[in-house]
């Protein structure tokens, strides 16, 4: 779930958690931008050149994320959960445009505006919590915000097994 302007994190970077977060979310705007880029275009050469790109883009994210499991030790363990029931058989039976419902879905683009709303939620309810002396709201919103780092690693999990592409050493 997301609250933010479309394409724009939520709040002022307060802390190193929260700015690798705004960089993750950046870089997963920009993945999805190429995407879109080489869905649109015919030109061969030009769909080369945004496939470079979005690539890099995709190692950026990557970066970001496992900085931020460097700093966020709960981010880590969620990554190793997610390892554990994220289970999708194969990444060669998947197509990037098609879906059993709506042929025109990039499964790969939701997958992405999943994370970023997740990603969006952390950085508003960590924000709350800052702000707040209430220590059963600092309880719940805790609680919460887990279960959305959870979702990043899961739908990061989904991402990778996914994807054809690599995303830096994720």
């Amino acid at each position: 779930m997301s609250y933010t302007t479309e394409r724009q994190p939520q709040g002022i970077a307060k802390s190193i958690e929260d700015f690798l977060r705004e960089g993750l979310i950046a870089e997963v705007v920009a993945i999805n931008d190429y995407s879109h880029f080489i869905a649109v275009t015919e030109n061969k050469e030009l769909k080369e050149l945004f496939h470079h790109i979005m690539e890099d883009e995709k190692r950026h994210y990557a970066m970001f994320l496992n900085a931020l499991r460097c700093v966020d030790p709960e981010q880590a363990e969620l990554q190793e959960e997610a390892k554990e029931h994220v289970d999708i058989s194969s990444k060669e039976k998947y197509k990037d445009y098609t879906n059993k419902y709506d042929k025109e879905v990039n499964l790969l683009v939701t997958i992405r505006e999943g994370i970023k709303g997740e990603l969006e939620a952390i950085l508003l309810y960590e924000q709350f919590v800052r702000n707040i002396n209430n220590d059963t709201l600092i309880k719940i919103i805790n609680e919460i915000t887990r279960d959305e780092k959870e979702h990043v690693e899961e739908l990061t999990r989904a991402l990778i097994i996914l994807d054809k592409d690599e995303y830096g050493t994720l």
